[in-house]
């Protein structure tokens, strides 16, 4: 199994049924040990419970990863929970925490809801990688991001310019972070799906809107984060 003796971290597990727990099921299936993060206290224990109970390995932390301070508590509870087995490295940090809305029309758009897509979206992966940095150092680890198709040249962005302009702040981390962290052994990649098929997005999307199933997305996460993509680092993969 390719993670086994590796500590995975996974951001934005909570809810049942979005990617965030196909994502920690795949990796568990492949030996890894995981941490699991989330807001909601009572989602996260129920997703690594989850696990626990199929007999694989994993911690649940609770943290909103959006501030700064509470991403670096996160990390060190992460760090202080497997230490006895890690000694405080860390081998991937898979960075799923984030959401969408539309904003509409630049001219109709409400600021608030603006700078929530930022908050959640940017904030979040910046935070995360600033907490984590230290001990993927240690790990010689890989930071995998989520952002969208939507972002990318020729993808749609009708009425989602807050969402897209965030998940293109995240492009942009991710490729400093690679060429910043590249002598540290560090990588970081993105996937960039058209849309992930998940019951809240179901019920939130246009019925033409194309999507990719949660399992493919896990796939392609787990092989980015593995050592079979050493040599892979500042890309972005757009699923389809």
């Amino acid at each position: 199994m390719q993670f086994a003796d590796k500590l995975i971290v996974i951001t934005g597990v909570g809810r049942a049924g979005q990617a965030g727990e196909i994502i920690a099921q795949t990796f568990a299936q492949q030996g890894a040990t995981l941490a699991l993060l989330d807001l909601q206290q009572a989602e996260v224990e129920a997703r690594a419970a989850t696990l626990v109970a199929a007999g694989y390995k994993a911690t649940a932390h609770v943290a909103n990863l959006s501030d700064a301070d509470a991403a670096r508590v996160a990390a060190a509870e992460v760090q202080g929970a497997h230490s006895a087995q890690f000694d405080g490295a860390v081998h991937a940090v898979i960075c799923v925490a984030g959401g969408f809305g539309m904003t509409g029309p630049i001219d109709e758009s409400d600021p608030a809801a603006w700078h929530k897509q930022f908050v959640i979206n940017l904030d979040t992966a910046y935070c995360t990688t600033r907490a984590f940095l230290p001990a993927l150092r240690k790990g010689a680890g890989s930071l995998v991001y989520f952002v969208s198709a939507a972002s990318l040249p020729g993808g749609k962005s009708a009425g989602m310019a807050a969402y897209n302009a965030a998940k293109s702040g995240v492009i942009a981390l991710l490729r400093t972070v690679a060429e910043d962290e590249d002598k540290q052994g560090v990588r970081a990649n993105a996937v960039a799906p058209v849309a992930i098929r998940t019951a809240a997005n179901l019920a939130d999307m246009s019925d033409k809107t194309k999507y990719v199933e949660r399992e493919s997305v896990a796939d392609v996460v787990a092989f980015l984060a593995s050592d079979a993509a050493r040599n892979v680092t500042g890309q972005v993969l757009r699923l389809a």
